[in-house]
Parts: structure tokens; sequence; C-alpha cells
């Protein structure tokens, strides 16, 4: 095996799922268990590393998406080392994760060991979700070639990472790392260094009101799950919540949580001021032609045709295709 060009830095959950997209997409990849073990205690977590990889493979396999024969090769392209052995691979590589847990002090010690190899151009991105660009940067030598990462478990499954650089990152590292990601069939996102970034920053509003409304007895456990399932999450994998803000109109969004703020007598269900401001602006969305997004130009007809068939195809794998009679 050639010294792999991508390296992830942890070897637990983060980093084992990152090989295995880098690796599935028929690139070879390190991974590196960068605490310091005996030697007995890293060959037991470079084998149960090794029997996780190769039951996800097996379980992709049972899924159709992989031959179960491809499943050998794949494995091939994952290289684990411990972190005596890292330092004569890191030299050539070009792209490294960082995936250690979620402490200051241990993402500073290995950053710094990661630094200590690393050719002064390769790409260093942090995947925390804690943490930002902004506060990692100075624990890299060489920071313009920092920035985070953020993959969703499982990494190897779900499409996308939110790549958030620090005002120093150089852009063009930035649109090497999105080149790399797309590569492997990743879609990128680019969002400040703010708390929460975009996914956990939503998500979490989103978790915090299911708990609040189960304690409220509005509704149970299971039927809210089965109303994210098969409403909310259907309808905003089929468009984005900026899109459907549009489509529906951004002054439906203002008297609705007007509402739900009085009728609640909680101000956290009032709109944002930008909301108020595109509304009186006459900025509504699709139907003006402006609003979060700009339609002008847009064949909407075409558009509609569009959004129905991937709602249609969500509906489809969730199996609840509307009943049509003949």
């Amino acid at each position: 095996m050639k010294p792999p060009a991508v390296a992830a830095l942890g070897a637990g959950r983060m980093g084992r799922g990152i090989a295995l997209a880098f690796a599935c997409a028929g690139q070879e990849v390190l991974l590196i268990d960068v605490k310091q073990r005996s030697r007995g205690d890293f060959e037991k977590l470079r084998d149960a590393a090794r029997r996780d990889i190769e039951q996800q493979l097996a379980a992709l396999a049972e899924l159709g998406l992989l031959r179960a024969t491809a499943i050998a090769a794949v494995m091939a392209r994952i290289d684990i080392c411990d972190r005596q052995a890292a330092g004569q691979y890191l030299p050539r590589v070009q792209l490294l994760f960082e995936g250690v847990p979620e402490v200051m002090e241990a993402k500073a010690e290995a950053l710094a060991f990661a630094c200590t190899a690393l050719a002064d151009d390769a790409i260093v991105a942090s995947t925390s979700s804690t943490f930002l660009s902004t506060a990692l940067a100075a624990m890299v030598t060489n920071p313009a070639r920092f920035l985070n990462a953020h993959w969703l478990n499982p990494a190897h499954l779900i499409p996308l990472v939110e790549v958030s650089p620090h005002p120093g990152t150089d852009p063009a590292v930035t649109q090497r790392l999105q080149d790399r990601l797309a590569q492997i069939g990743k879609t990128t996102v680019l969002c400040g260094p703010s708390p929460g970034y975009i996914v956990p920053r939503l998500q979490v509003v989103l978790m915090n009101e299911a708990a609040r409304m189960i304690e409220e007895g509005v509704a149970t456990a299971a039927d809210i799950d089965r109303a994210t399932r098969y409403g909310f999450g259907i309808r905003y994998a089929a468009m984005g919540v900026a899109e459907f803000i549009d489509v529906g109109g951004n002054d439906i969004l203002y008297y609705a949580s007007r509402y739900l703020s009085a009728a609640l007598n909680d101000p956290r269900y009032a709109s944002p001021e930008i909301v108020a401001r595109l509304m009186n602006s006459g900025q509504n969305g699709l139907r003006d032609g402006k609003g979060f997004h700009d339609w002008t130009g847009i064949d909407i007809d075409a558009y509609r045709r569009q959004s129905t068939a991937r709602l249609v195809e969500l509906l489809r794998i969730a199996d609840r295709l509307p009943v049509i009679a003949d």
C-alpha cells in the first residue's frame, strides 16, 4: 500500500467513518490512533476498528450498495497505525482530518503532534462541532491551511459536510477541501465560525421543542416521531428551509409566528426582524420573485414539477405514496 494522501487523526467513530467514506470512494486513507498506548492495547484497538469497519461494509453489502466481494478491496485501502508509526506517513499526507474527543487539551496536543510531521501545505481540518475554527487555528502551524470540516454521523453515509474557515484561512485551501470532498460524493456548505454551524443549531431547536411538547403533554414521543418522519422530515428533504419559507411566503411565516408567540405566551416563537423587513418590502418569496432567494428568471412551472418529483421520490422511499383511485 502506498502512503495515503488522506488521514484521519483519531481512531474513534468519526475517524472510522471518514476512513470508510474515502475508502469506499476508491481512495487510500490512513487511520491514526493518536493516543499513547502499549503495543498490545493498540493491537486490540486496531482489531476492534477493523471489525467495526468490516461490519459496516457488510451492512452496506446487505443493502445492495456494494458487492460482498468488494469488501476486501475497500478494507485494503484503509491502513491503521499507532502514534509511533504515524511519523513515517504524515509527511506525505495532503489532507488531515482531526477527530479526537471534544476536549480542548486533547485537540491541542493532537494537532501539535501532527504538525511536527505534516508538510507545510497539507490541509488540516478539525471535525469539531464544539470548538470553532477561530479557537483552534492557533494550534496549527501555518493557520492559513486550517479550517473546520464538520461531518455528520454516520460519516460514510450522510452526504453533508459543513465547512467553516476562520478569517485567516486561505480561500484556496477552502476550495481544495471542498473539491476533495466532492470527489467522494459529499455535499459541502460554507458557514462562518459561529456556534452550532448550520445543522446542529437547527436541530437543537427542533429536539428541545420536541422534548418540551412531550413534557407538556401535547403529544407522545411516538406521535412526534411519526410527525417528523412523515411530515417535517420529508418536506424539508424535498426542499430546504429557506426555500420552504419562500414558497409559502415570508408573510405567512410572520403571521404564524406572531400567532404562536401570543397563543403560547412565549417570545421565542416570534420571527426575527429579517422576516418583517422582507415582508414590508414586498419580498415574500416565490410569488414576488424575491425573498431569501432570488426567483427572477426561474421557470416556475418547471420548478414546481421538479419539487413534486423530489417529493414523490421521497414518499416512495418512505413507502408513503398517496392512495390514488383509478
